[in-house]
């Protein structure tokens, strides 16, 4: 197994609970105020229509982690969680994996979470994709010693990834491997 080279990459993984689930946080209501009438019936019919729903307002009742998020553009949103993995490149072995609930940095928080906890005293580099192009991720990945070998991210905006890592050979061979850690998560 390779100890000095990896890559990671996050998945939209859903959860359990409804749409209907997801209702108005509890509101610290006067004790004058009459509680509203119960639905009627097992499964009531419910029009979300020109109801904005949005995480600092809404919760699910069923899975109160579980959090309305899209991975992309156009695509709907639904109530998820993100998985992440750590694969290493020599083999294409998972070696870490972990599910946080879903924001907008959550895949490159757990990414510097799990880089600290690989062995091996060397040098390591660290392949992703290009949602992992930012300027922090990249300056905190040096940080730890990591050379990260995220794919470029120029569109409208200037890539955090520079000629320095760019020029060698090995960073064209990460972004070829990292391809890999699409086949553990079925993506």
């Amino acid at each position: 197994m390779s100890l000095e080279h990896f890559s990671v990459d996050g998945t939209l993984l859903e959860a359990w609970a409804s749409q209907k689930s997801f209702q108005p946080k509890a509101e610290t209501a006067s004790p004058a105020e009459d509680p509203p009438p119960p639905p009627v019936g097992r499964n009531p019919s419910v029009d979300f229509h020109g109801h904005p729903r949005r995480n600092d307002t809404h919760d699910s009742t069923t899975e109160p982690e579980a959090r309305l998020y899209k991975k992309a553009p156009g695509q709907p949103a639904e109530l998820s969680y993100l998985g992440h993995v750590l694969m290493e490149h020599r083999n294409g072995l998972a070696v870490q994996a972990t599910v946080t609930p879903a924001t907008g940095t959550a895949e490159r928080e757990a990414a510097l979470a799990m880089v600290p906890t690989l062995g091996g005293d060397g040098p390591k580099t660290l392949a992703a994709d290009r949602a992992y192009d930012t300027q922090g991720f990249v300056t905190d990945l040096r940080a730890l010693g990591v050379t990260p070998h995220v794919t470029q991210n120029t569109n409208g905006r200037r890539s955090a990834i520079d000629a320095r890592t760019t020029r060698h050979p090995g960073y064209l061979a990460s972004l070829r491997l990292r391809k890999r850690i699409e086949e553990i998560s079925g993506g």
